[in-house]
């Protein structure tokens, strides 16, 4: 076995070991902990493509190893949250299964992602980090604005969150990728006014600004189709 070509697969178990730690703490009721190990698994899904790149061992197992890694840590792992916050809240036994719906769109997700090869440089539908890093921060956002929490809350609204981010996993919507074939303004445009939005809104809220982040993401992504329609 060689060692270099296993590095990125390191990190790659790394991912997914951060992503059953974070379940196992989330079904012990520590659902604030969530985030941090999503985070943590959005690392370590970074370098494990990075240190493939930088190598040059890019390998068919270390894609699916990734893919299955990535739909524990951002697939299953926001499910159970939504779940657990919705059980949490409600009153009907039943209701927080349909949160669910998450874990399995995200499957469905990455295992299209492997075979579309239309996502070189944009995203097809929301991607699955991006998904799982709304999800996990609504209980800092619901904290940090009491408005907000109020509605998070409701298990029926958690529900519809889960269904409407579960869609848009799936939706033919072409998104922003921070992929940069050069560094020109006009050219990136959408993609320096998110990452300037993203270090504001982190900077200013901490975590309870990822979801702000998302949802910039998205409208910047639909505003940006727009355009290019014109």
């Amino acid at each position: 076995m060689k060692i270099k070509s296993n590095i990125p697969n390191g990190f790659t178990l790394l991912n997914l070991l951060s992503g059953v730690i974070g379940i196992i703490w989330v079904l012990q009721g520590d659902i604030l902990s969530g985030a941090y190990f999503i985070l943590i698994s959005t690392v370590f899904d970074f370098f494990d493509g990075f240190a493939a790149r930088i190598l040059k061992v890019p390998s068919e197992i270390g894609k699916q190893l990734d893919s299955l890694a990535d739909l524990v840590s951002f697939g299953v792992l926001p499910g159970f949250i939504l779940f657990k916050m919705a059980e949490v809240q409600s009153g009907w036994e039943w209701l927080p299964y349909f949160t669910l719906i998450v874990p399995l769109l995200s499957a469905y997700r990455l295992a299209k992602f492997n075979l579309d090869i239309r996502q070189s440089d944009r995203f097809i539908g929301l991607p699955t980090p991006a998904n799982a890093l709304f999800i996990s921060t609504l209980p800092y956002l619901g904290i940090s604005v009491p408005q907000v929490g109020v509605w998070l809350n409701n298990p029926l609204i958690l529900v519809i969150v889960a269904w409407v981010m579960a869609i848009l996993l799936v939706l033919e919507i072409p998104l922003i990728a921070l992929k940069f074939k050069n560094f020109l303004l006009k050219s990136n445009v959408f993609r320096y006014t998110l990452l300037g939005m993203a270090a504001l809104l982190i900077s200013f809220l901490g975590l309870a600004g990822i979801p702000w982040v998302i949802l910039a993401y998205i409208s910047l992504s639909l505003i940006e189709n727009g355009i290019k329609r014109q």
